[in-house]
């Protein structure tokens, strides 16, 4: 049994198997009982795979393409094939890596729809099953649905998650990031090319325009069609909206212009402080010195009062004219000295307050970084709404206008590849939940070995030319597309796991959702509780200790 384990998965049955010392074994930890007790391998191991890729390859007689073709892009887009149990990893240029999979079993299905990565952790264990290791673990739901490394026996036989070779995850784990697209299918599709004037297009500088007060001026839902709007000549009451790129380069410079005042303004106040230093010592010289003159005229004429001789007088004048060259010598240091103390006190408030400048410059270039996030668009159907989101949080919706909103229009991701002419543009490509002609209610024989439908070019095209949205929504999204970017139109409300802290995750209705529906939601990621990972050193008497997330 050991020799069909990969290398490094022999090296971690040794491991394991060591660990499960009875000195060692402490506080009826689960994972270190159960491999004691000598139960099966996909029990004991249920994260370390067989190595069955290749053995599936050698037996169906083709090559799986788990290699990635291309070294140094980075995943926009995977596509899960419940039927055909293979995952196909793609970046802007097309197909970049596919293997094998196990999805949900019986009961526990894995749910076709739309997702997003929500979360990496390279060591993870569930808390459901058993602490079952779930390495190069990539979260799909909060819900406990995620992309891992797993036993393939080939077929489903998870809980809802999605096994991938050990090898293949943790090369998938090193090159993608959070937000990539995930999209399960029930038959594979192939994204396509797409282009399509409802595409959204993005402001390049100062392009689109909106009313000074920042509201539609009465502008009626025009079709998708016109959400990127042409450059036009502005009225007095029209103001030109900006990108979010140009916006936050704008940003990005003042902040940078900001930073380079205040420091100039801190060695403005630091050579001032150093003159002010200077004539602080000279101004207490002077003080000084006519402090003891002072006294010394006082003790004269003290002498003076009670011996009336002639050298009493003499002490007295001179002690007079001593005082008096003190005074003066103090009104001159004064005079030429103050100004210096008192700069320096100016130069330093200014240098403060050019600080404060500075780092709220900072604060808003850091902001406006954020606003380039990829932002994702949803249109759906069933609620005749439109909703946007970046960085995983709201930023608005609103209604839209569907035209024959009774009659199905399928379910389609779009997605912005990379700019084109002169950023002026967008490379789009779509992939359908269901080919031409394999909707949801259309039957297909399950083939394990059967190449990727086509996307449905024909029914994309279609549901956008159905819909309309208001133009000032069509302005908003315009400003904030860039490559990255994605729209959804599908007949399906958001799914439940849509919440804080994900993207958009729709789910098909007409689909098994077992995987989906045997849980609850877990709370956020700031406020979820954390599952002890196997510790043989004491912790918490109640085996807890801070590890993996809580599903």
């Amino acid at each position: 049994m050991i020799a069909i384990l990969s290398p490094r998965a022999q090296a971690v049955l040794k491991d394991s198997w060591m660990s499960c010392h009875p000195r060692r074994v402490r506080g009826g930890l689960k994972m270190a009982a159960s491999i004691c007790t000598g139960i099966s391998l996909a029990t004991m191991f249920p994260g370390w795979l067989i190595d069955t890729a290749a053995a599936n390859s050698r037996r169906n007689g083709k090559a799986e393409r788990a290699m990635f073709t291309r070294s140094s892009t980075t995943p926009v887009m995977a596509v899960v094939s419940l039927n055909q149990q293979r995952v196909t990893i793609y970046d802007a240029d097309g197909v970049l890596a596919q293997a094998p999979v196990s999805t949900g079993q019986t009961g526990y299905e894995t749910p076709a729809g739309i997702y997003t990565v929500l979360e990496k952790e390279a060591e993870h264990f569930s808390n459901l099953y058993d602490d079952a290791s779930m390495p190069f673990m990539q979260r799909l739901t909060w819900s406990g649905i995620a992309l891992h490394a797993g036993m393939l026996p080939g077929h489903p036989a998870s809980h809802g998650c999605i096994r991938m070779p050990l090898s293949f995850s943790e090369r998938l784990f090193e090159r993608t990031k959070l937000g990539m697209r995930v999209v399960i299918v029930r038959d594979d599709i192939t994204p396509a090319a797409f282009a399509h004037p409802a595409l959204f297009r993005p402001l390049s500088g100062q392009q689109a325009l909106a009313p000074a007060d920042g509201k539609a001026a009465g502008a009626a839902p025009t079709r998708l069609a016109d959400a990127s709007l042409a450059a036009g000549v502005a009225s007095p009451m029209m103001r030109p909206r900006v990108s979010v790129r140009a916006a936050a380069a704008a940003k990005v410079a003042a902040a940078a212009t900001a930073a380079k005042q205040a420091e100039e303004a801190r060695r403005s106040a630091r050579k001032a402080t150093i003159e002010a230093g200077r004539a602080t010592k000279a101004l207490r010289r002077a003080t000084a010195i006519h402090a003891r003159a002072e006294q010394q005229l006082r003790q004269a004429e003290q002498s003076a009062g009670s011996h009336a001789s002639e050298r009493s007088q003499e002490a007295k004048a001179a002690a007079q004219s001593a005082f008096d060259a003190a005074r003066v010598r103090l009104e001159q240091v004064k005079a030429e000295m103050q100004p210096k103390i008192d700069l320096a006190a100016q130069m330093r408030e200014q240098a403060k307050e050019a600080s404060a400048a500075s780092t709220a410059a900072q604060d808003e270039a850091k902001a406006a970084a954020r606003k380039l996030s990829p932002v994702s668009v949803f249109i759906s159907r069933a609620t005749q709404r439109l909703y946007v989101r970046q960085a995983r949080e709201p930023v608005f919706d609103t209604p839209v206008t569907i035209a024959d909103a009774d009659r199905p229009m399928g379910t389609y991701v779009y997605s912005a590849l990379a700019y084109t002419d002169g950023e002026t543009d967008l490379r789009w490509n779509v992939v359908s939940m269901y080919g031409a002609h394999s909707g949801p209610g259309a039957k297909r024989k399950r083939n394990r070995h059967a190449g990727a439908l086509p996307a449905d070019q024909a029914g994309a095209k279609t549901a956008l030319d159905r819909i309309a949205i208001p133009q000032e929504a069509a302005e908003r999204i315009s400003e904030l597309v860039a490559p990255g970017a994605s729209l959804i139109v599908s007949d399906e409300k958001l799914s439940r796991e849509t919440g804080k802290a994900t993207e958009f995750i729709v789910v098909m209705s007409g689909e098994p959702q077992g995987g989906i529906k045997i849980r609850r939601r877990s709370p956020p990621p700031e406020v979820r509780y954390y599952r002890a990972r196997p510790s043989y050193g004491g912790g918490s008497p109640f085996g807890w200790s801070g590890g993996g997330p809580f599903w």
